[in-house]
This record gives C-alpha cells, sequence and structure tokens, in this order.
C-alpha cells in the first residue's frame, strides 16, 4: 500500500476570511497565493502558503457558516499543531504572539508527548493553535 508522505493543506471554516487572513499573514507569516469566490453558492476560498512552501492552510468562508464558538469537544476539528525545530524557536514564538496581543498559554511540558513543550493560543474564531518543539532542542 502506498504511504502518505505529508500534509498538502488544513482547511479551516472561519466566520469571515476578510478578518482571518490578515491575523494568520501577521501572526502566523503565511501569505495570500491564492483567493476564490464563488457568487453562486457564496463560497469564499483564501490559500495561504508557509514560508518554503512547507504547507498551506485554506479559510473558508460558507455562506451559511454557523456563528456558534468553536468548541473542540464537538465532533470535527479538535486544534491543529505546528512544530518549530527548537526550543529556543518556541519561546520567540511566545515573544510574537505577546507583541501581537494574541493570548496564549506560555511553553509548557506536554503530557502527551514527553520530551516536549507546547505554547496554545486561538485565531480570531477560537480555533484552537499550537506550536510545538522539543524540549531538548
Amino acid at each position: 500500500m502506498p504511504k502518505l508522505t505529508g500534509v498538502h493543506h488544513l482547511a479551516l471554516t472561519v466566520t469571515d476570511v476578510d478578518r482571518s487572513v490578515p491575523w494568520y499573514e501577521r501572526v502566523l507569516e503565511l501569505r495570500e497565493t491564492g483567493r476564490r469566490e464563488d457568487p453562486a453558492t457564496g463560497l469564499r476560498k483564501v490559500r495561504l502558503q508557509a514560508p518554503g512552501e512547507a504547507f498551506s492552510v485554506v479559510l473558508l468562508q460558507h455562506p451559511d457558516t454557523e456563528r456558534g464558538p468553536f468548541d473542540e469537544r464537538r465532533t470535527g476539528l479538535d486544534h491543529v499543531a505546528f512544530t518549530v525545530p527548537t526550543y529556543a524557536e518556541l519561546k520567540q514564538w511566545e515573544r510574537r504572539l505577546a507583541e501581537y496581543g494574541v493570548e496564549y498559554s506560555p511553553a509548557k511540558a506536554s503530557r502527551t508527548l514527553p520530551g516536549s513543550a507546547v505554547v496554545v493560543f486561538r485565531d480570531p474564531d477560537g480555533i484552537q493553535l499550537e506550536v510545538w518543539a522539543d524540549i531538548d532542542s
């Protein structure tokens, strides 16, 4: 059986792409590489690329998106976790999030993956995002 080799993109439903795109560009340093709006269906889709083209995040706005708050306890997406190569870079993410006024939990050792640390924060729709690194790196 052929093996999966990576993640091509991550698609997130947001309530307002015009609010979310600048946040993802500024806070996560993603850059917009494509946009599609379908007047017939009301669907709005924006593709954001990570530096070095490691992966893409696609933000989708549906015309009938439920406006309720994000809740990782519902079936579907729980959270999205990104990685950085070193613990020092994880600490730099803390400073970056603070600089942009993003609330976050400071780096702490993971109970799930011993030897790792994680910083947790949320996007404008409340979707939980994380940045991970090995503690010994």
